[in-house]
């Protein structure tokens, strides 16, 4: 396959293309600063883009088998548009140029759901409060990237990780459409496991995984 990655130059986006490369697939790392990006492979076309410029992203998307972003920006007071905005524009050229598959990172942030068990103490102290101060804009936009992807009536897949921890390897996992057990997950799980999800496209996925025996630097989400 070839995949074409947007936020690649995050580290997310690293994982990703480094895993999908991994499987034996082709990449394709967008970013807005390509001389940065720290590794080369005979399969990697690192392109230089920016999801607020549209016209820039036609030849990217063109010929993909599938688009997945893992845009992300800091936390902040100020409005935020980059998941909203970018996904808009990634969905009207891949509706140009033909290209159905879409997978996007976004957050149980941006929709907490109640009654969950497991659930460790850090996110059931925090995640109300983020989600009302800090991380309200993130989390606002998350929303409407998300009415903007199921709107789409593209193959899609909606990630909601809770956490990304940076661990060496995937951890244990479950996967449902509602899983009650939400937790953090390492960011190599969380994207090791989307070309699962080709077989089921249009259902928003909430993914939870067995809490690390240590305690990992954490990447909020």
């Amino acid at each position: 396959m070839n995949i074409v990655v947007f936020g690649a130059n995050g580290q997310s986006g690293r994982l990703l293309t480094r895993r999908a490369l991994d499987k034996g697939h082709s990449a394709v790392a967008v970013t807005r600063h390509p001389e940065d990006f720290p590794f080369a492979d005979p399969r990697l076309t690192v392109v230089r883009a920016d999801v607020h410029e549209p016209w820039s992203l036609v030849e990217v998307v063109s010929g993909a088998d599938a688009v997945v972003s893992t845009l992300g920006v800091p936390f902040s007071l100020r409005p935020i548009d980059t998941y909203s905005v970018g996904v808009r524009n990634i969905i009207a050229v891949m509706r140009d140029t033909g290209v159905r598959r879409l997978v996007v990172v976004s957050s149980t942030g941006a929709y907490p759901y109640p009654n969950r068990i497991d659930t460790p103490v850090s996110l059931r102290l925090f995640e109300p409060v983020i989600t009302r101060t800090i991380g309200k804009t993130t989390y606002d936009d998350q929303r409407r990237m998300e009415d903007i992807v199921r709107a789409s009536r593209l193959d899609w897949t909606i990630v909601r990780p809770s956490g990304l921890f940076d661990l060496p390897e995937p951890t244990n996992m479950l996967r449902a459409r509602w899983i009650r057990s939400a937790g953090s997950l390492p960011a190599s799980t969380s994207l090791t496991t989307w070309p699962r999800w080709r077989a089921n496209p249009r259902r928003p996925e909430r993914l939870s995984s067995s809490p690390p025996s240590k305690a990992p630097r954490r990447r909020g989400r």
